[in-house]
């Protein structure tokens, strides 16, 4: 199924629909946005047809001083069976000839009385994130004092009780058992909770609860940027855990790479101080200040003092 369609626009920027309205069900799949400046001049060649048609101040007085055939031909070159649809900004007068060839081929043929460049930087922001890569993951996401941290781990490792916890210690809870992801730049992962579970957390021998219910609007979000993510995992002797945090490992999502941080589970560790505290130094990490690198040059120096001494 398309993300977005001609008539999302329609609704989304209060448009006004001149033409070609069969065409309203068309499919938008690319957030390239096109003014068909030197088409109008008549070079179709490498005309991007499957791309919205911006036209402005500047292409409209163009149209002006063409010939009427001229003009009738390339409207109706303009108007594809890809072309998503054709807006007019600055409630400016519309062509004849672009009316008809809309209306013949279902170009929907929309107009708007935004500035051409304010509509165009709009629309583009729009499309970007609903034409972002998308993926899900099984886990739940909280807000952790401005760090948004991606809790997984296997069914029943204690997810949804730590986030509770959480939630009880001032911080929000974005999203429950499956977290919806999209990556909205090269580096940048937005998650959010499917419209079905919204605010609800799933809590084994209690039950369902509402989080905006029992604690109020300020204990929940409806997306936040994934910076962290903390796996849990049942606690094994023979696994070597790190003790200093020197080592960083990375998980891979969608094209982005996020620090990932391996907490053991076991009976007696309060995972949500843990999770809280792996959040601050994760913000101390990123202005500057690594405590793990400071004991290791520390432990660095005291040994080499010691090694002069012994010669």
């Amino acid at each position: 199924m398309p993300k977005v369609r001609t008539k999302d626009l329609l609704e989304k920027f209060g448009l006004k629909l001149i033409s070609g309205e069969e065409g309203i069900n068309r499919p938008i799949n690319t957030s390239d946005i096109s003014r068909p400046g030197i088409e109008m001049a008549g070079y179709f060649t490498y005309y991007p047809a499957e791309r919205i048609q911006l036209l402005g101040k500047t292409e409209l007085t163009f149209i002006e001083k063409l010939k009427p055939d001229e003009i009738k031909t390339r409207m109706e070159k303009l108007c594809t069976d890809v072309t998503p649809c054709i807006i007019v900004s600055r409630d400016m007068e519309i062509p004849q000839d672009l009316v008809d060839a809309c209306e013949r081929e279902s170009v929907p043929l929309l107009r708007s009385n935004e500035k051409t460049t304010r509509l165009s930087s709009r629309i583009t922001n729009f499309l970007e994130s609903k034409l972002a890569p998308s993926t899900a993951i099984h886990g739940v996401l909280v807000d952790i004092y401005g760090v948004g941290v991606l809790i997984t781990g296997k069914s029943g490792v204690g997810k949804s009780e730590t986030a509770l916890e959480l939630v009880k210690r001032g911080h929000r809870l974005v999203a429950d058992d499956c977290v919806e992801i999209r990556q909205e730049d090269k580096d940048t992962l937005i998650g959010n909770s499917p419209e079905l579970i919204e605010h609800l957390l799933e809590i084994r021998g209690l039950g369902i609860i509402n989080v905006m219910t029992l604690f109020g609007a300020g204990a929940v979000r409806s997306f936040k940027r994934i910076t962290l993510v903390m796996n849990l995992e049942l606690w094994d002797q023979t696994k070597q855990y790190d003790r200093l945090g020197l080592e960083e490992e990375k998980m891979r999502i969608i094209d982005t790479d996020i620090t990932k941080l391996t907490v053991p589970v076991r009976p007696g560790r309060n995972l949500a101080v843990i999770i809280e505290v792996a959040a601050m130094n994760f913000r101390l990490k990123r202005m500057g200040v690594n405590a793990a690198e400071e004991f290791s040059a520390r432990l660095t120096g005291v040994i080499e003092d010691h090694e002069q001494e012994d010669i």
